[in-house]
């Protein structure tokens, strides 16, 4: 399969050389930057181009994995084509593609997060797929057991939903994790502490409910702990909020 990879950044990385990987053939790279694409090109041996009127318009599959607000601009610009093109993003409807008058598409949403610094086991991620009619979806099926068996068919309404948990469950998450690491450095200590209680509850959390594993003086009810806390960060009004907001949650989901 010859594939045409719109895009650059740590999504359009990790896509472009997994399928190199599987066997397909990554025929351009395109990025608004030519030294962007040429970075990516180079490590997928594929042509790199830095003008949409320059994209290959024979091949099997486009790949759309650029930002959100550009996947219009570029659909439009793929219109006529005979290859499959798909978008890789899990907020944005399917019928960008149909109404830049595109034939067959779909969309190829990672639930993952990426970065281009660090490697990635594809088996390992769940691919979820939507497409135009049954026979588009069978080309995207095969095209994602090459590189995961968690493989899912999910309508344009479920993706938004688990996009948004995936917000919760990582990118909030994450943010958490640096403001404890900022407490912690506002009092000379490191945030390497923290590391192994943040990987103990992750592995808490693939063997059990979240429910079963929430520890913490919120689920308690311990109310001196908490109001001790709170007076802590009398010079953080902003994380007293956070902390008062995730206290509330916590103890009204286990009341």
């Amino acid at each position: 399969m010859d594939i045409v990879c719109i895009g650059s950044g740590n999504v359009a990385t990790h896509l472009a050389k997994a399928f190199k990987a599987s066997g397909a053939r990554i025929v351009q790279v395109y990025s608004a930057h030519l030294l962007n694409a040429d970075l990516l090109a180079q490590e997928t041996s594929a042509q790199a181009i830095a003008d949409l009127a320059a994209l290959n318009r024979e091949a099997d599959l486009y790949l759309i994995a650029v930002k959100d607000d550009a996947i219009t601009t570029v659909a439009h610009a793929l219109s006529g084509v005979n290859g499959m093109v798909v978008h890789t993003s899990g907020a944005t409807p399917m019928s960008v593609l149909s109404d830049a008058g595109i034939q067959h598409y779909g969309v190829f949403y990672p639930l993952q997060t990426f970065s281009k610094s660090r490697d990635l086991n594809f088996a390992n991620v769940p691919l979820c797929l939507e497409a135009k009619d049954a026979d588009d979806l069978d080309v995207l099926k095969s095209l994602a057991q090459t590189l995961s068996p968690l493989v899912y068919e999910i309508d344009g309404g479920q993706r938004k939903i688990l996009h948004l948990a995936a917000v919760f469950a990582c990118n909030f998450v994450n943010h958490l994790y640096h403001l404890g690491g900022e407490i912690l450095a506002e009092h000379q200590m490191d945030f390497e502490m923290l590391r192994p209680l943040i990987m103990q509850t992750a592995e808490k959390v693939q063997a059990a409910l979240t429910i079963q594993v929430q520890t913490g003086p919120a689920v308690r009810d311990d109310q001196e702990t908490m109001k001790r806390h709170i007076s802590l960060l009398e010079n953080r009004t902003d994380l007293q909020e956070i902390y008062k907001f995730l206290s509330k949650s916590i103890k009204k989901t286990h009341s």
